[in-house]
């Protein structure tokens, strides 16, 4: 049997918004819609992956259709980006918000900043550093 890549699904009040956010912050593209229902509650999602490609895992932005959005956090997203700069701008053209600066931390070699989607899911978003040089 072969490993399929992984998935995260993020509970959200409106799949197709933060569907949308995620696209076009992170590059995520349309993989599928789905609607349906699970153990008698209404659901609807949208399955997403990096530049469309499920084989690359995926994140699904989820909404139980009946229920309240959710109150408190349950998941943190982790992104590691090429550009944390340009991501920090798309993060907040799209909507979204900073918790604090770009913090670069040389100890684990990343520079990093938390941010939230527009519903108020918090984002770990990571650029590694290069290596130093042996000299």
């Amino acid at each position: 049997m072969t490993d399929l890549p992984a998935f995260t699904k993020l509970i959200c009040r409106d799949e197709e918004a933060m569907a949308r956010y995620y696209g076009n912050v992170y590059g995520y593209g349309l993989v599928q819609r789905v609607e349906g229902t699970s153990d008698g509650e209404a659901f609807r999602e949208v399955i997403m992956a990096p530049g469309g490609d499920w084989t690359k895992g995926t994140l699904v932005t989820f909404n139980y259709v009946d229920r309240d959005a959710p109150r408190d956090q349950q998941v943190i997203l982790g992104f590691t980006v090429a550009d944390l700069d340009a991501t920090v701008e798309k993060i907040v053209a799209n909507g979204g918000k900073l918790c604090g600066p770009i913090r670069e931390e040389r100890d684990h070699g990343v520079r990093v900043v938390f941010s939230t989607d527009p519903e108020g899911a918090l984002c770990e978003n990571v650029q590694m550093l290069a290596a130093p040089h042996a000299g």
